[in-house]
């Protein structure tokens, strides 16, 4: 190696002969003495070409030494590293020499020297460890800052530096290199974790230099900044480094323009490739549309690849950020009177895609929903001229709009669209009459209504966001004294009136009062058929719905006679006046004769599914009838008490579980037990029999009976009635359809027809597999659970094999490309379940 520095060193211009002669002696006697005197005098006449030393040099000679040689000495120490070869002086000498030449030399070349020999080196090894110690030092000692300095400082053109290529990879890919070579003896200062954040602060070092140089008259570049930030933001790590540089810059540009300009020059510098990963992480670390302003500026205006980032990318083709997030984004387009005209066409573009049927169909809901927030946030920045320009257009999106969410099966998605429909109509029309919808109010609504009441960010409402009122004390004493002198006879006068007031009176209790009602209760079941279809008497048409469900249980043989008239009148009975708990009284009817006389009332309620003029409330409400008349059919006698719900309402999962009744209340006479369980618990037993906790039994109801729940249910749902289409667009039956065969076919668990209703269920659900609606898919997925959970396992694999298979990758299909997660989640547990039915299979054979 020796040979080669040489042959390099003989190549120079022979003009510069002191300098090579000097670097020449000093490579000769490091490659052949073993001497540690005479090693450390050959260092040290070297070391004199560095800056900083005590008898410089002419500065021609250290520019000299800095640009020819000092790379190639480098390499030299670093070939001689050795424990042996540094303890040829006692007491660290030759090894503190040593370090000095890479902490106090030219920052780049010794950075550069550093990591390239660290790549290089094979194995854990004294000189790796030791190299990885002084590049340690060197970035505690802030020589990061001086390298980027220097690479400030040249007047390059961009691009054009293979040296700042070079430097660029290495200082941003610094942790994967020690990473690579160190393995887990890595030091903690090159975990990413600790490493980005040193770089930022030391980007903040090189800013401050280069603002002291701009108020010197001096110039300078900051592209290599811009290079680092945008390399390091590509790789992934924006928090680490604008964790440390945002809140820095937002407090040095808050009063200083220079510090704008340098932000603003820093971003606009940022390459095209870094720009989305720069410009995202900054509207995520930034605390406010204002802080985003002053360090952005203009950025929008003058770079496209940065307007597409935040017109486009951030509010259309994502929608992974927060709410405050999407705040800060519009805040920042909307604080600018050049920025404003992007802000309409973002409004403009969010309300196209928002009123698109298709999207509604077939995009995710959150992604629906990240976009009625950004219209929302949007509509409250617009000013009241803005709005003139273009309220025919918010008129013709408003329409089109609420018509698709509306027409949609997922409650949320519905919600969204009235909210934002009302949004917009009172915008619009601001004197005249505006939209209003009735929906449950949740966290969502409450949500979405907050952004509709946000203020724009010119104006500075009271943090409370509720108007200030003066205390009645201080409106006193801003009277007058002639209004002071009126209010003390406005309270003499009403002094007489007070002690006749009567609102010291305690009110009477009235909670527990019944009303009382003239119409006594019937007894015998026909009496309530004539009362519910012939009575005009409104209090014994009250009386009778309320005790018919008990009339009902408590006469099983009476009801029987007349079971299938009872039910088409409870199916058809409408409510007459404003009377309370009407549609749970009337639901609990008719699961009670649906119970009593399973075989004719489910008949009945089956064909008039499908059958002509009856509203799609009637046919849910069939639905929810025979979903709860099977849960008790199915349920042991202690348990028919115990409610299920329905199909499940839009965007509501419902799993097959086991679903009983709990109490987390303990009886107060119930201390016998509690005694008993706490002398049992301390009582040690050697030898005891399988405790076995009694649990109910009895003969499952729905056995003899299941098919006619279900098979009628699913024999016609592909023929459209002239009001009634469930391919078409009443998909929201459907869906309550779809899950209603699911539940049905998880309480046919242990009965004898589970096996033809899985098959049966089976092609039912493989001819709905690609409906467009979410709700509907998330009930086919359900069913797929439902037919795994009960029919057995030995006939599942034997007589549905080919099935099986085609239906494990549709799940599998669905788990990774259904743009709906309540979708993903239910195709993902249906794996798992048939996963574990195939080991419980194989456990069994073996």
């Amino acid at each position: 190696m020796a040979s080669n520095q040489a042959l390099i060193l003989n190549t120079m211009d022979p003009e510069l002969s002191e300098v090579r002669h000097t670097v020449q002696e000093a490579l000769h006697t490091l490659s052949s003495s073993k001497d540690g005197v005479q090693i450390s005098e050959a260092l040290r006449s070297v070391k004199v070409y560095l800056d900083g030393m005590k008898n410089p040099v002419l500065p021609r000679e250290r520019e000299e030494f800095s640009k020819i040689y000092f790379s190639t000495f480098l390499r030299c120490l670093v070939s001689k590293l050795s424990p042996d070869w540094l303890e040829l002086l006692p007491a660290g000498q030759l090894e503190e020499l040593w370090d000095s030449f890479f902490l106090e030399g030219p920052a780049d070349q010794a950075f550069l020297v550093l990591i390239e020999s660290i790549i290089v080196t094979v194995g854990l090894s004294y000189p790796l460890m030791k190299m990885a110690q002084v590049l340690s030092r060197f970035l505690k000692m802030g020589r990061l800052a001086e390298l980027m300095w220097e690479m400030c400082q040249q007047k390059v053109p961009r691009g054009s530096s293979l040296l700042q290529e070079t430097l660029l990879s290495k200082v941003v890919c610094l942790p994967d290199h020690l990473s690579n070579q160190m393995k887990e003896q890595s030091l903690p200062l090159f975990f990413p974790q600790n490493y980005f954040p040193l770089l930022g602060e030391e980007m903040i070092q090189v800013l401050q230099r280069i603002s002291d140089s701009l108020r010197g008259g001096s110039d300078c570049s900051i592209f290599f900044l811009s290079q680092i930030l945008a390399k390091v933001c590509i790789h992934g790590r924006q928090k680490e480094i604008l964790g440390v540089l945002v809140p820095r810059l937002t407090e040095l540009t808050q009063a200083d323009c220079i510090w704008q300009r340098l932000s603003w020059r820093l971003m606009e510098s940022v390459p095209d490739r870094g720009m989305e990963a720069v410009v995202s992480g900054l509207i995520q670390e930034a605390p406010g549309d204002r802080v985003l302003s002053r360090l952005l500026g203009n950025l929008v205006m003058k770079n496209k690849k940065a307007q597409f980032v935040v017109t486009r990318k951030c509010l259309l083709l994502q929608y992974r950020y927060s709410t405050e997030v999407l705040q800060n984004l519009l805040g920042y387009l909307a604080l600018d009177s050049h920025r404003r005209t992007l802000l309409l066409q973002v409004l403009k573009d969010l309300l196209e895609t928002w009123g698109s049927s298709s999207a509604v169909k077939h995009s995710p809901v959150e992604q629906q929903l990240y976009v009625s927030k950004a219209i929302l946030i949007c509509l409250s920045h617009l000013k009241e001229s803005e709005i003139d320009h273009i309220r025919e257009e918010l008129l013709t999106a408003m329409m089109g709009g609420v018509q698709c969410h509306i027409e949609s099966s997922l409650p949320q998605v519905r919600h969204v669209g009235m909210i934002v429909a009302e949004t917009i109509s009172s915008r619009i029309h601001l004197e005249g009459p505006h939209l209003k919808f009735q929906y449950e109010e949740n966290k969502l609504t409450r949500e979405l209504l907050s952004l509709v009441n946000l203020k724009p960010a010119a104006a500075s409402p009271p943090a409370s966001g509720s108007p200030v009122v003066p205390a009645p004390a201080a409106q006193a004493d801003c009277l007058s004294p002639e209004g002071k002198a009126h209010q003390e006879e406005e309270k003499d006068k009403g002094s007489d009136s007070d002690l006749d007031s009567d609102d010291e009176l305690v009110p009477y209790d009235m909670s527990r009062d019944k009303e009382l009602k003239n119409a006594k209760a019937p007894v015998y079941i026909r009496d309530c058929l004539e009362a519910l279809t012939s009575s005009e008497d409104v209090e014994r048409w009250e009386v009778t719905l309320q005790v018919l469900e008990s009339l009902i249980r408590r006469s099983p043989a009476a009801t029987k006679e007349v079971s299938a008239e009872l039910a088409k009148v409870l199916l058809h009975l409408e409510e007459k006046t404003c009377m309370e708990g009407f549609e749970m009284l009337r639901q609990r009817a008719l699961v009670a004769v649906t119970v009593t006389e399973p075989v004719q009332v489910a008949q009945y309620l089956t064909s008039q599914f499908y059958a002509m003029n009856y509203s799609l409330r009637q046919r849910m409400d069939i639905l929810d009838v025979l979903v709860l008349a099977a849960q008790e059919l199915s349920s042991p006698r202690s348990l028919e008490k115990a409610k299920i719900p329905g199909p499940p309402e839009p965007g509501v999962q419902l799993l097959p579980a086991p679903l009983t009744p709990q109490s987390n209340k303990v009886p107060s006479d119930d201390w016998r037990r509690i005694v008993e369980e706490r002398i049992k618990n301390k009582t040690r037993r050697f030898a005891k029999g399988s405790s076995r906790s009694s649990t109910a039994n009895g003969p499952n109801k729905f056995n003899s009976v299941v098919g006619y729940f279900f098979f009628p249910l699913i024999e016609r749902f592909d023929r459209p009635l002239v009001t009634f289409d469930l391919l078409g667009e009443d998909s929201l039956v459907l869906g309550r359809l779809v899950h209603t065969v699911g539940i049905l076919m998880y309480f046919a668990i242990n009965t004898t027809a589970a096996v033809p209703m899985g098959k049966a269920l089976l092609e039912f659900v493989w001819t709905l597999r690609f409906h467009t609606d979410a709700y509907v898919r998330q009930g086919l997925l359900y069913s797929i659970s439902s037919i795994l959970w009960s029919v057995p396992a030995e006939r599942l694999l034997g007589d549905l094999t080919d099935e099986l298979l085609e239906t494990r990758s549709w799940l599998a299909a669905v788990t990774e490309n259904d743009p709906d997660e309540d979708c993903r989640k239910l195709a993902m547990q249906a794996l798992l379940l048939m996963e574990k039915l195939k080991d419980r299979l194989q456990i069994g054979s073996s």
